[in-house]
């Protein structure tokens, strides 16, 4: 009963407040060894972090404990030149608050007997924040008497916080002295909140249910990864992780804002890695994830109009294509295709080094920049450091470093719901530090 408490607390703990968005809006990595190598781990097992990544690699790495922490950092801006035919009437620029989020993880693995392994990984899988101020564009210029406005013609702060955490209790099996299999129940949980968004009432199916609800709302939902790990030779080993999509409850109060009736699933994603020991101190390790956006309305249906037909002001718009009809105007993300690199060096007994690269598609075309004001992931390139160091021959400590180097992308405002012509640009740029504890029993 102790370890349940003390598992449904770390897991409260380990939502609040955690928010990022590097491939696309899913972490580069799960756990902290991994975060290190540049999120590669679907052939290595090193932590208790399976039920993120591999499933099967559970039953290699013994019973132990991680707790760890990330530091995150996400610099996001947005802006607006040209508009209305060039007069900057509708002209605007304004960078996110909110800089800092903390994002601890936890994972417990116990070996059953040599073959069978039980454990749970509790991890934040991605997540999104904006928050722009108001007062972006002066007074009258986004229609007659409107006062000033944000960025997308609303009133007050402009932006969205979605925040996502899995549960992930796991069984692993050594099929042989070589191979394992594991499957992990994946338990969703999600919040969201959006503000600023009233110029979009006239194209929602629910004008009332759109943006500017208060408190989060929440949803909930199950899934399940499944792995298999193969040491081929002394050397090679390689790995295979799917996870399906987690159907997710809906979004009540946000039923006007996504498609289908305020529908936002996790999305069906797969892996591939393969992990070398080049020489006896080094291992080198490689992933390829896909991340299949598109089987989430709310995520790929493209920004621009779908079948809706604006209504007078506070609506409702008419039509299945309008914010949160049946085939609903989305964020317009594609699926991405992620390569993680990572090396691993080991200096002696006590000290092992890491670094990686993560390299992943940019989901965003330049037609849906303006809704991608609300959810700018648009960075494509990560440098990660990391390290371990024995405290004890139970112990270790981990440190990582990860940046996201700057990207942007621009687009002309859509003509038909947001016609203030110019063009609307989107940019970020990421830096996180984490720390991790880990317990051998």
């Amino acid at each position: 009963m102790r370890k349940t408490q003390l598992l449904l607390a770390l897991a409260a703990i380990g939502f609040a407040g955690s928010s990022f968005a590097t491939d696309g809006y899913f972490s580069h990595g799960n756990g902290m060894i991994a975060k290190g190598m540049g999120g590669a781990a679907t052939a290595m097992a090193e932590d208790t972090f399976g039920g993120a990544n591999n499933p099967a690699s559970m039953v290699w790495v013994g019973s132990r404990i991680d707790l760890g922490a990330d530091l995150f950092s996400p610099i996001r801006s947005a802006s607006r030149a040209g508009s209305a035919g060039g007069t900057g009437a509708m002209d605007g620029s304004a960078d996110s608050g909110m800089e800092y989020f903390l994002i601890p993880e936890f994972g417990y693995n116990r070996m059953i007997n040599p073959d069978l392994s039980l454990g749970v990984s509790v991890y934040g899988n991605g997540g999104m924040n904006t928050s722009y101020s108001g007062g972006q564009i002066p007074a009258g210029n986004c229609g007659p008497g409107s006062p000033a406005s944000n960025l997308l013609c609303g009133q007050g702060l402009l932006g969205v916080n979605l925040m996502q955490l899995i549960i992930a209790p796991t069984a692993a099996y050594k099929i042989n002295e070589s191979h394992s299999i594991g499957i992990s129940p994946l338990f969703g949980y999600q919040l969201f909140k959006a503000r600023g968004l009233q110029a979009f009432q006239q194209i929602s199916s629910s004008p009332s249910n759109l943006t500017n609800k208060g408190d989060s709302d929440d949803a909930s939902g199950w899934g399940v990864r499944i792995g298999w790990q193969g040491k081929i030779t002394p050397t090679l080993t390689l790995g295979a992780a799917y996870s399906s999509k987690i159907s997710m409850s809906k979004f009540n109060k946000y039923s006007g804002l996504f498609a289908e009736q305020g529908d936002f699933d996790i999305p069906e994603n797969y892996s591939l890695g393969l992990a070398f020991q080049a020489m006896p101190n080094l291992t080198m390790a490689l992933d390829y994830q896909r991340i299949n956006y598109g089987g989430v309305k709310a995520i790929s249906n493209s920004s621009q109009t779908l079948g809706c037909i604006p209504a007078p002001p506070f609506g409702p718009g008419v039509g299945n294509g309008c914010l949160g009809g049946s085939n609903g105007i989305g964020f317009g993300w594609t699926d991405v295709n992620v390569w993680k690199l990572g090396v691993a060096y080991k200096m002696d007994d006590k000290m092992t080094l890491r670094a990686g690269y993560n390299h992943t598609d940019n989901p965003i075309k330049s037609a849906d920049v303006t809704f991608n004001i609300l959810a700018p992931g648009v960075v494509e390139d990560h440098l990660t450091l990391g390290m371990s160091y024995a405290v004890s021959k139970t112990s270790d400590l981990t440190v990582s470093y990860m940046h996201a180097f700057e990207n942007s992308v621009s687009g002309a405002p859509n003509p038909v719901y947001f016609n203030v012509g110019g063009t609307d640009k989107i940019k970020m740029y990421q830096n996180s530090l984490g720390v991790a504890y880990s317990w051998k029993m």
